[in-house]
């Protein structure tokens, strides 16, 4: 069974899903790509309690701090997609990694040469957990704010709010992420 609820946050409304294990989504309702994607019609509205959790750390987060915890997630998709979610978990409060990063730790992981900065950016752009699982964290080897899926000028936001060091960063002229 799916289960869904919302969450109003400073930067709009939020769909959060879940289902018996634990949180499989988290998505801005406007302005943004992939909302709710693979989410079913049938899914029931209900008070769950990683949604509680979900809200309580969306609170402090939104207060501009680190929650220091978790709610409880359930990473739903392949295993190098949940791998590359895994990881994002583990970047810092306010801190950043490159596309690039992830890359080569999951072809160290993996034992190759090389993986595609690209494969990883699908990932992370298919994210269904924003903010929770941090893709917004996730930048351009060149600095750039690319590539988020609640568009761009929100990563920029989170970025602030988190008090990133911003000067390093560029906004991009086109892009899927505006």
């Amino acid at each position: 069974m799916i289960y869904t609820n919302t969450y109003e946050s400073p930067m709009g409304s939020i769909l959060l899903a879940g289902d018996d294990e634990g949180l499989t989504g988290l998505w801005f309702t406007q302005g943004g790509r992939y909302i709710a994607l693979g989410l079913k019609k049938d899914a029931v509205p209900r008070e769950t309690g990683y949604f509680d959790q979900a809200k309580e750390w969306l609170d402090i987060y939104f207060s501009g701090k680190d929650p220091g915890f978790f709610p409880k997630i359930h990473l739903v998709g392949s295993a190098f997609r949940n791998r590359v979610g895994e990881i994002m978990c583990e970047i810092p409060f306010g801190e950043t990694v490159t596309y690039g990063e992830i890359a080569e730790r999951i072809a160290k992981e993996r034992g190759l040469e090389k993986m595609s900065a690209q494969a990883v950016g699908g990932a992370v752009g298919h994210n269904p957990i924003c903010i929770i699982v941090p893709c917004h964290r996730v930048v351009g080897t060149n600095g750039s704010l690319t590539g988020y899926g609640g568009g761009i000028m929100r990563k920029k936001m989170l970025l602030e709010l988190e008090g990133a060091d911003m000067s390093r960063f560029t906004i991009p002229k086109k892009g899927t992420a505006l």
